[in-house]
């Protein structure tokens, strides 16, 4: 299926490892020039390069901390200087904190929201003038199922991605008359770098297999079915959805 990307200007948040990183290669794979983001040069240097090898596209690596508003800022200017504009973004920064309310502290909640909300309010702000400039955009904003349907002590993440949910559905209504999309995608078990670094020393396939269990599909998803998934929302094919929250879970959720 032809996704009609060539060209776009895409910018990735969390873009070199796991799901953000596949998300580039198959955006760069489409065509599209990528701007991906990290806070470790060398290695965002290593694998923008990498993906421009293997795609042919127009990769580049901006160190960013999407915690930090000046940043950000400078990421999106950074983009848009260099390509032109920005036609797509994809929201993907983030890592997983789990906890019970009483051993979470006030530092540990704002640092959360500034790295999964703010991030994700931040760059959209950026972004907006640009893509109405254009006269069309489109934004994914990557949560998790524990948004929709939280489990007990894994705070303050569903809270956060909760919030990322609802600043979907708020900024696909308000920009949809700019041609602007807005939609989310809620992650349950994926292979990413978090469960790598979770397994340490262990055989991560191991991890994988246990976790499987817990899968109506009973498999743990591939970064590549994430990856696919963002490029078609962001794609002309999926030009009638917007103010969505897709699950890509196995079934795992409880939430539609």
């Amino acid at each position: 299926m032809d996704l009609g990307l060539e060209g776009r200007i895409a910018i990735i948040t969390g873009g070199s490892d796991g799901l953000g990183r596949a998300t580039a290669e198959r955006l760069a794979s489409e065509g599209c020039k990528v701007v991906i983001c990290a806070r470790r040069q060398d290695h965002l240097r290593r694998v923008a390069s990498d993906i421009a090898e293997r795609t042919g596209a127009d990769v580049l690596g901006v160190r960013a901390d999407v915690s930090l508003a000046a940043d950000i800022e400078r990421l999106v200017e950074t983009a848009s200087g260099h390509f032109g504009g920005v036609d797509i973004l994809i929201n993907n920064a983030g890592q997983s904190a789990a906890a019970g309310l009483e051993e979470v502290d006030d530092a540990a909640w704002r640092a959360d929201i500034d790295l999964k909300l703010m991030a994700a309010v931040r760059t959209c702000r950026c972004v907006v003038p640009i893509m109405r400039a254009r006269g069309a955009g489109a934004i994914v904003n990557a949560t998790i199922v524990g948004g929709k349907t939280p489990p007990a002590k894994v705070l303050p993440t569903t809270v956060t991605r909760a919030a990322g949910i609802n600043l979907t559905k708020s900024l696909a209504n308000e920009f949809a008359g700019d041609g602007i999309r807005v939609n989310a995608v809620c992650i349950g078990l994926l292979k990413s770098q978090q469960w790598v670094r979770l397994a340490g020393n262990d055989d991560v396939e191991e991890l994988y297999g246990r976790l499987a269990e817990t899968v109506p599909l009973k498999r743990v998803g591939e970064a590549e079915e994430y990856a696919d998934l963002v490029a078609f929302l962001v794609s002309d094919r999926a030009a009638y959805i917007t103010g969505t929250a897709v699950n890509i879970d196995g079934g795992l959720s409880a939430a539609v």
